[in-house]
């Protein structure tokens, strides 16, 4: 019992972030971006918590314990994915003052094209939090031995308040508490425990088959295919974007966010060799992701567990309430927004409506979460869209000063129209073959019609150049 009530305080610590978030949340840069005053240690925390989920956590357990030590690639391929970010993109992002990708490409473009990029973003935002949500099944199990609904109502409704009371600020409170517990209880515990109890190194080495111990044991094709779903994904989703948003200068996005991508590479080994202590430790399991959950509760004594459970808990909720929060935040500035621009909300009924869009996606979120069977598949599907939609007028507005609105359109829907369509040829949702259609094609069709067409009006390329050398009034602060 001591194990669940320590999972039980962390539950209730949780929900009382919640409640100093909201202290601190006073307008919409407040809620939306923790107004844009993060400072290094808490923007790295944030940064690296939101992207390594359940996904990250069980999942990479479970690919260590199928695959052995190459299971490591999908979290390696979302570190690669957040130094690229970081290093090429962060710092000109975080200029731009803005709070969604669909705002960054009306900046760059002209206006039409936030409500066409922000459908995609939300499906994919939403569903991200789906995904995450689902997870919580899984860590309840093991403690209470509840059923699925229960558990996914209970872990999404503990998201769900917090992320309503303030917002970004809640968010990043309970990311950074999340990002310690998750280092003590994956690196300092169970790592250290485990490779233990296998005898070691060495004695890991002897008692798991050759094959465990090759990188590319998990096959080149798979570990593409973590490159290119989730390694582009992560260069353009809001969810990341939003992080990114919350930085308060550019240096901290950008250098802050590195360590955030050695950090995910490190935990990325660190998921795979438990995985693969755990083919000793706790042979013939018949679904690799219980691996996780069932070397903890064999291995450890109740407090260790407790701390360790809560670690995978932390895992999944940080990135489902970063998603659930960027989904919220597309529907009111991207979406909402088009039909309100008119009369725009003070800041009072502006934070109003955002926790209310907040509570009622969480709603949402836990529905889909209960009713949804196939995770992957709709998860897979969102960031095959995503990417194929998005990247090529999202990376080239920003690199391609010739670009224009109309190239971008046609590149959003000849990009997302190859995707699908490649995607429903091959009958295989997991080919690579569909987001390099959608790649390939919307390049061909943004380059040709951008050369096409006139280029972007003077007043729109001035203050984009104003706006991503910094020079444009936004808030800021200080703030560690």
């Amino acid at each position: 019992m001591i194990d669940v009530a320590v999972v039980v305080l962390y539950l209730a610590a949780m929900i009382a972030f919640g409640f100093w978030g909201r202290r601190r949340t006073r307008d919409r840069t407040d809620f939306l971006v923790a107004g844009r005053r993060l400072g290094p240690w808490l923007y790295s925390g944030t940064m690296a918590a939101v992207v390594l989920g359940g996904a990250s956590t069980i999942g990479g357990v479970g690919l260590g314990y199928e695959y052995g030590i190459s299971g490591m690639w999908l979290v390696v391929a979302i570190g690669t994915g957040i130094l690229v970010l970081s290093l090429l993109f962060s710092g000109r992002i975080q200029r731009l003052g803005v709070f969604t990708v669909g705002q960054m490409l009306e900046l760059r473009y002209g206006s039409g094209l936030g409500a066409p990029s922000g459908v995609v973003m939300w499906a994919y935002t939403l569903m991200l939090s789906v995904t995450s949500t689902i997870a919580y099944a899984t860590i309840f199990g093991v403690l209470f031995g509840m059923p699925r609904v229960p558990a996914i109502i209970i872990g999404g409704a503990v998201v769900v308040i917090y992320s309503t009371l303030g917002g970004m600020w809640s968010v990043t409170l309970t990311d950074f508490v999340q990002f310690l517990i998750k280092t003590v209880g994956i690196f300092l515990i169970l790592l250290p425990v485990v490779l233990w109890r296998a005898g070691g190194w060495d004695g890991l080495a002897a008692a798991v088959p050759a094959d465990a111990l090759s990188l590319t044991a998990i096959g080149g094709g798979t570990i593409g295919t973590y490159f290119v779903t989730y390694g582009f994904g992560l260069l353009i989703g809001q969810d990341i974007w939003q992080r990114v948003f919350t930085a308060r200068s550019p240096e901290v996005a950008r250098w802050a966010g590195v360590g955030a991508g050695v950090y995910c590479l490190a935990y990325g080994v660190a998921g795979a060799l438990i995985g693969t202590a755990a083919q000793v430790l706790v042979p013939g399991l018949t679904d690799p992701d219980d691996a996780f959950a069932t070397i903890v509760e064999q291995a450890m004594p109740p407090v260790l567990a407790g701390l360790v459970l809560a670690a995978a808990l932390s895992a999944v909720m940080s990135t489902s309430s970063g998603a659930l929060l960027a989904t919220a935040t597309v529907f009111n500035q991207d979406l909402l927004g088009r039909i309100r621009r008119s009369d725009p909300p003070s800041d009072d009924h502006e934070n109003t409506a955002n926790r209310w869009a907040v509570a009622g996606f969480g709603a949402v979120m836990i529905v889909i979460a209960c009713l949804l069977q196939d995770v992957v598949a709709a998860l897979t599907l969102a960031y095959g869209i995503l990417v194929g939609g998005l990247l090529v007028p999202i990376l080239g507005g920003l690199f391609w000063r010739r670009a224009t609105r109309a190239g971008a359109l046609a590149a959003m829907a000849v990009g997302t129209v190859a995707t699908l369509g490649t995607m429903a040829a091959l009958c295989d949702l997991y080919a690579n073959e569909p987001v390099f259609a959608g790649l390939g094609s919307g390049a061909v069709a943004f380059v040709v019609v951008s050369l096409l067409t006139r280029p972007t009006g003077d007043d729109i390329r001035a203050e984009w150049d104003r706006r991503s050398r910094g020079t444009a009034e936004r808030a800021g602060a200080t703030e560690d």
